[in-house]
């Protein structure tokens, strides 16, 4: 037995040491956040907290094997990434338009903090899962679609990223909606590339599932699954792609460019502008997302 699994014995798969460890970092930068009522630090709290709930688990399991070692390194990369960029985007921005009227009000500024506080233990969960057991197998089929979904949607959301933020950055660009490169294929490529990189996570995490089951260290691995499912029901119904869709509907609702541009684009999966306009609405409406955009227009 490790010397991790001794101190914390209670909670082998460390679900609890993680929830606390995110508790206390959040509440940390939430009280400075409150304090000088802003909201730089917000989302780099948020990235940089899943990069530590992943070298704390990593470094105290001391197991080391390789899979644990690529989900780890993933996380931080992925971490690193995001936060980055979201902390360079807010510096340049100047402030979060997502907070006014909530960052002057105490309480309903620490409800997005303690929801910020769910998401990150919550999406953690495989990798936390995966670090914490002794589990191990050789590479499958899955280890390597899981590794490959990583690869694709880290990169689809780092170009769309990129794209969106450059485009924005020309000043003759600020009063329109990016619709170059990726967003010409998806109306919400980085969303895609976020669920894509964390579902490949759990893919390759849950190789070990059902050797930890046998091994009597825990069945309840493929449980974790609520962490991919909760951040894409985030993604889809809560503070992702709704409020963009109801901004964008609201400033270039009224223009036929951009009636165009969504009759064409695809809400979340990409796909070229060509074949989506041609896909029956029936498809469109159910497994393309459609439906709930297209609700969302019609308020």
């Amino acid at each position: 037995m490790t010397l991790g699994n001794e101190v914390f014995s209670f909670d082998t798969h460390y679900l609890f040491f993680t929830a606390l460890v995110t508790i206390c970092m959040q509440l940390s930068f939430f009280f400075v956040a409150a304090f000088f009522k802003f909201d730089k630090v917000t989302d780099f709290a948020g990235g940089t907290n899943f990069i530590l709930i992943a070298v704390l688990t990593f470094a105290i399991s001391k197991t080391y094997y390789w899979r644990q070692i690529v989900a780890t390194v993933f996380v931080i990369l992925w971490g690193v990434r995001l936060s980055g960029y979201l902390l360079y985007r807010i510096i340049v921005i100047g402030k979060d338009d997502r907070f006014d009227g909530t960052r002057e009000d105490f309480w309903k500024f620490l409800v997005f903090w303690i929801f910020q506080m769910l998401w990150v233990w919550a999406v953690s969960l495989p990798v936390t899962f995966l670090n914490g057991t002794q589990a191990d197998c050789a590479v499958g089929g899955r280890d390597i679609a899981g590794i490959l979904m990583f690869a694709v949607g880290l990169t689809a959301e780092s170009i769309s990223d990129h794209q969106k933020f450059n485009f924005k950055n020309i000043p003759s660009n600020r009063r329109r909606f990016c619709d170059e490169g990726l967003w010409c294929w998806s109306r919400h490529p980085n969303y895609f590339g976020e669920m894509l990189l964390w579902w490949g996570l759990f893919t390759l995490c849950s190789s070990v599932f059902g050797v930890a089951a046998l091994e009597a260290e825990g069945s309840w691995g493929y449980a974790t699954i609520v962490g991919p499912v909760f951040l894409c029901l985030i993604l889809l119904f809560v503070s992702g792609i709704p409020p963009l869709e109801r901004s964008y509907d609201e400033k270039f609702g009224t223009t036929l460019e951009y009636q165009a541009y969504k009759a064409s684009t695809s809400p979340l999966v990409p796909m070229p502008p060509g074949v989506y306009r041609k896909l029956p609405e029936i498809l469109k409406k159910t497994i393309f997302f459609e439906w709930y955009t297209a609700e969302i227009s019609s308020q």
